[in-house]
């Protein structure tokens, strides 16, 4: 089945006017610059406005769904507002970090201008996807008195535990791909049809200043203030405004969507489908919806004060995947939508598997057993993407080959389909040999061909057994118990299928690897999962979506395509391991300004089999610019690899404008592990 094309309209209830570009200018004097879409009798009938806050360039970086998306919601009676975050794109100034205090005060002065422009109700939403997802939860966490509602997707509420640093208490190598995307994203320049010939110092300034947030992010392996800093699980109840939580079960940020509907107070929905990291409208894997029009539905209750039924509907609609053969990339899953008022609860419940002798899953506990695993650490080169983003995603492969290093528990062959809808939940009774561990666990889905699909999964440093904030090594040899929560999911796994659980000592790259080789005693019988199955309702009506709409795309001529390429080779030698990931997001020429843009991304990632300190991961981007004879370019590396003691960081920045060198800059530091 293909995906569901996005529906272009041409004609919308108001008719909207575009603002290429707008200045507004901080209480500090710095400038802020936005892109805006607005109903041209809106001086005459004011609207609410709704802001997008990015740092991902509203000029070219964000054009495409920018396109889709805003002139959409204006031609709907809304002034639509796309604002680059400070010291990006357009703007003035420097960015430090990401959701710094800075940015989010920024944000409260932007809301606040909004709501008293002529052309403005006085009301105002916030939406966004990953950084705009997030920045919106944090923003509506300190109360701008205009911010009435907020669309957040593909975000989190706790940003130690759910975002692209450490995960369970490990390190991602996600960490080092997002600070050297981050650092080839910002390392471009404003546009001179913008900001005219400061274009250049502003250029040269962001540079000179631009950090490698990966060093900054090493410094903090546990779950400190610096964290805590917008996780909005720290005070759920600080968020007044409607809350729409939207997620993927096939992006990172699934977990964050049950636990915030738990978490809030205010007014509140979720939507979750089988999408990895896109706007819903647009997404892939389908089925795709009409999210834009559900938009509206939650922006006019909220905003315009217009009953629109959304409050009535259950406060989870979510989609079933049916299980499907593992795959680089799914273009459409198979499915059902299922509507329901409870997580965790009715019309859920557990089937609890024990971990037995003979490898085997059993609803009762067998005789208790040591089985020991000490994975290779090429273990884990089919586990995919942590964040399924670019143009090549990986879905998870075949996990026959990972599972070969892993301690594996069957379940007898299924009589009957169940929906595993939930978080499966570990219970673990465990010893290890080394001071510092981790481990990757698996519920997999066995097919009767052979093949192994995963189902979900998690990665847990095991020296944060009692506390993430306060995490202590382990004692080698003694006993320990632990629970371990695996990603939320919804999975129908057909009758004919098997269970399993997989464990593993390594998962390398999606996890760093600990300091040493570790074996793990798993004690069988004494180790169980619970596994969420939601019962089937013959009476269940299946939420109903419109088929996805948007505006018309952006105007643009490809000068060249992309392409992507994922190659694993092995050394015949030693055995290293060898993962190399190339996006080219090819050559394009922006039609409304004549911007042309071209983007490549590299990833590669080392290890030998034997030696945990031989990963080491390479990135390196190349961002170019040009327009007539005007162009620039940044080249920009980075590499990690550790020692047991220290995280060895290096960083390159090299800036061209045409074939001349006019910048280059150096990162390299060792940073102290710290039971990692």
């Amino acid at each position: 089945m293909n995906l569901e094309p996005v529906q272009t309209l041409q004609n919308f209830p108001r008719e909207v006017q575009e603002i290429e570009n707008q200045f507004m200018t901080l209480s500090d004097g710095t400038r802020l610059a936005m892109r805006l879409w607005l109903p041209t009798d809106a001086t005459d009938r004011p609207v609410p406005a709704l802001l997008e806050y990015l740092p991902y360039r509203k000029r070219d970086g964000t054009v495409v769904r920018d396109a889709l998306t805003h002139p959409y919601l204006a031609g709907h009676g809304y002034a639509c507002v796309r604002v680059d975050i400070r010291g990006n794109g357009d703007s003035d100034g420097l960015m430090d970090d990401e959701y710094t205090p800075q940015e989010l005060n920024d944000a409260i002065e932007v809301i606040a201008w909004l709501s008293a422009q002529p052309w403005c109700s006085g009301k105002v939403g916030m939406f966004g996807i990953s950084w705009g997802g997030f920045n919106a939860l944090q923003v509506a966490a300190l109360r701008p008195p205009a911010l009435a509602a907020i669309v957040t997707l593909c975000s989190t509420d706790d940003r130690y535990e759910d975002d692209i640093h450490y995960k369970g208490g490990t390190l991602l190598n996600e960490n080092m791909g997002w600070a050297a995307t981050m650092l080839a994203y910002s390392s471009r320049p404003p546009d001179p049809l913008i900001v005219g010939d400061r274009w250049r110092e502003m250029w040269l300034a962001r540079l000179e200043h631009e950090p490698f947030l990966i060093q900054e992010w090493l410094k903090h392996p546990h779950r400190d203030a610096y964290w805590r800093h917008g996780s909005v699980c720290e005070d759920p109840a600080a968020i007044q405004a409607a809350v729409l939580v939207v997620g993927g079960w096939n992006d990172a940020y699934s977990n964050a969507v049950p636990r915030l509907m738990q978490q809030l107070h205010c007014p509140r929905k979720a939507i979750i489908g089988p999408w990895a990291h896109k706007y819903p409208h647009f997404a892939a894997p389908g089925p795709r919806i009409g999210f834009l029009q559900e938009m509206l539905r939650w922006w006019d209750q909220h905003l315009k004060g217009v009953e629109t039924d959304v409050m009535d509907e259950p406060d989870h609609r979510l989609y079933i995947m049916d299980a499907y053969p593992p795959a680089s990339f799914p273009e459409y899953i198979p499915g059902r939508w299922v509507g329901q008022w409870a997580w965790g609860q009715s019309p859920m419940g557990h089937e609890r598997w024990y971990l037995n002798p003979e490898d085997t899953l059993a609803l009762e506990p067998g005789v208790e057993q040591a089985q020991r695993i000490c994975s290779q650490q090429t273990t884990g080169f089919d586990g995919g993407e942590y964040c399924v983003i670019w143009m090549g995603p990986e879905f998870p492969g075949d996990q026959r080959a990972d599972d070969a290093q892993s301690l594996c528990f069957d379940s007898p062959v299924l009589t009957q389909a169940i929906d595993v809808v939930g978080q499966p939940m570990l219970d673990l009774c465990f010893s290890v040999d080394r001071p510092v561990a981790h481990i990757a666990v698996r519920l997999n889905d066995v097919w009767p061909t052979g093949e192994v699909s995963r189902i979900t999964y998690h990665l847990q440093n095991l020296c944060m057994r009692e506390s993430r904030e306060h995490p202590e090594p382990l004692v080698p040899g003694q006993r320990y118990r632990m629970q371990i929560k695996l990603d939320d999911i919804a999975w129908r796994l057909p009758q004919g299928h098997r269970l399993r659980v997989s464990i593993s000592t390594s998962y390398f790259p999606l996890m760093w690897p600990a300091p040493e080789p570790v074996t793990l005693t798993v004690f069988t019988a004494a180790s169980s999962i619970a596994v969420p199955v939601r019962s089937l309702r013959p009476d269940e009506v299946s939420p109903q979506w419109p088929v996805p709409q948007g505006a018309a795309p952006v105007a643009m001529r490809e000068i060249r395509p992309g392409w992507h390429r994922r190659e694993t080779t092995v050394e015949p030698v030693n055995g290293e391991t060898r993962l190399e990931i190339v996006d080219d997001f090819g050559e394009q020429a922006l039609l409304p300004h004549g911007l042309v843009v071209h983007s490549v991304g590299r990833e590669d990632y080392r290890i030998r089999p034997d030696d945990p300190l031989s990963a080491v991961m390479h990135t390196h981007w190349t961002e170019s610019l040009s327009r007539g004879e005007w162009s620039t370019r940044t080249e920009t590396r980075g590499r990690l690899s550790a020692t047991a003691t220290h995280w060895q960081v290096w960083g390159y920045i090299e800036a061209y404008e045409g074939d001349r060198l006019v910048f280059s800059r150096e990162f390299e530091e060792a940073i102290e592990r710290r039971l990692q």
